[in-house]
């Protein structure tokens, strides 16, 4: 018969393994765990560049050429850079044979929503609550020179976050695209969204 301590060696060997379960789980869903801990709130620099570096995929929305003129959301993969190395702008691989490519080649006003919640950080919260930060950063979706060496940092921060792309189909015309950012929202707290400019987003004090 197993004595107290057997059992509890037992109980905490059983709970180490689903803890270890559950994060392996939570690193396939993000591609990666977190390794910078979430700023302060009011830091809203280093509060956006952290939510823009952390996650993979956001709404990316452009002009409806289609649709005359409405706007179109569509869930995107995205990456900013090398794991916790972020420059901040967001790089997409996109074909021109989905809609969001060809409506930008057309029309470069867009905007990428991204919010916290696939992170894992916002517990219980329901995603619309002020305290589960979201951010929208709006500007110009432009293809990225692919003769210059910004395409090479590019492709290595989306094939790094995205392994798989690079086994998507070369016949589907793939492209690497940048926002341009021209105007930041973000709420990561009661009170409305936090001012911040594009040069503050871009160069945050940590």
């Amino acid at each position: 018969m197993e004595s107290k301590t057997e059992s509890f060696i037992h109980c905490a060997y059983v709970l180490s393994l689903v803890l270890f379960s559950f994060l392996g789980i939570q690193d396939s869903v993000k591609g990666r765990l977190l390794a910078v801990s979430k700023p302060d709130p009011t830091n809203a620099a280093a509060y956006a560049r952290w939510l823009v570096s952390q996650n993979s995929w956001g709404v990316l929305n452009t002009i409806s050429s289609d649709l005359g003129g409405a706007p179109f959301g569509n869930v995107v993969s995205f990456g900013d850079g090398l794991p916790n190395k972020g420059s901040g702008i967001p790089y997409f691989y996109l074909s021109d044979l989905d809609p969001t490519a060809r409506y930008a080649m057309k029309d470069h006003r867009s905007s990428l929503a991204i919010s916290e919640y696939p992170i894992g950080t916002c517990g219980k919260k329901d995603p619309e609550n002020p305290t589960c930060a979201k951010i929208t950063l709006t500007g110009k979706l432009v293809l990225v020179d692919n003769n210059s060496k910004e395409v090479e940092f590019a492709q290595s921060a989306l094939f790094t976050k995205h392994p798989e792309m690079k086994e998507w189909p070369k016949d589907h015309n793939f492209k690497i695209f940048k926002l341009e950012i021209e105007d930041i929202f973000l709420i990561n707290w009661f009170g409305g969204p936090k001012p911040l400019t594009v040069d503050q987003y871009l160069h945050p004090k940590i």
